[in-house]
């Protein structure tokens, strides 16, 4: 049995990392909870987790995406998932689809921050994990259990659930 290549995982922020600040009563940033989450999970694969920034997705820049894409061309992995906030997802993948053409890369986000305890992350890196090693090269984004071409979905704010577009 040959070994899976190994994937590059890319951190951005978003939900997955916030942390409740009960001094000042908002959701911030600390570290990223990826590599206790790959524990949790039991992952048996080989993922080279990268922290590139720890913002909401809200407040990323073009600037903050072209680093993003340019890490991504530059990442020796042909693998690569990104956790990023659900907001703008779809935005930074657009970019991704027009500057890495030819890797695959998987995005994926959370509702709940990992910290809560109920969150969906866990289970939509592991659904990220397992896609990203069957698609084909492009851009796409998981989520709860759904697969979507990054140009074929949208986040329906008033169900914050990932739909398909016709």
């Amino acid at each position: 049995m040959v070994s899976p290549a190994p994937i590059r995982l890319f951190v951005t922020g978003g939900t997955f990392d916030k942390e409740y600040d009960e001094i000042h009563g908002t959701l911030d940033f600390r570290d990223t909870h990826l590599p206790e989450m790959l524990e949790m999970g039991r992952s048996r694969l080989d993922v080279r987790v990268h922290t590139l920034m720890m913002i909401d997705s809200l407040e990323m820049t073009d600037a903050d995406r072209g680093l993003v894409a340019s890490n991504c061309r530059d990442a020796p992995e042909p693998y690569i998932v990104i956790t990023h906030g659900t907001d703008t997802m779809v935005e930074t993948a657009r970019v991704l689809a027009e500057h890495v053409p030819d890797k695959t890369i998987v995005l994926t986000g959370a509702m709940i921050p990992i910290a809560f305890g109920s969150s969906d992350g866990l289970f939509n890196l592991g659904g990220a994990l397992t896609a990203v090693q069957v698609l084909s090269t492009g851009v796409w984004i998981t989520m709860n259990g759904r697969v979507f071409a990054w140009d074929r979905v949208r986040k329906n704010r008033d169900t914050g659930v990932f739909e398909e577009l016709p």
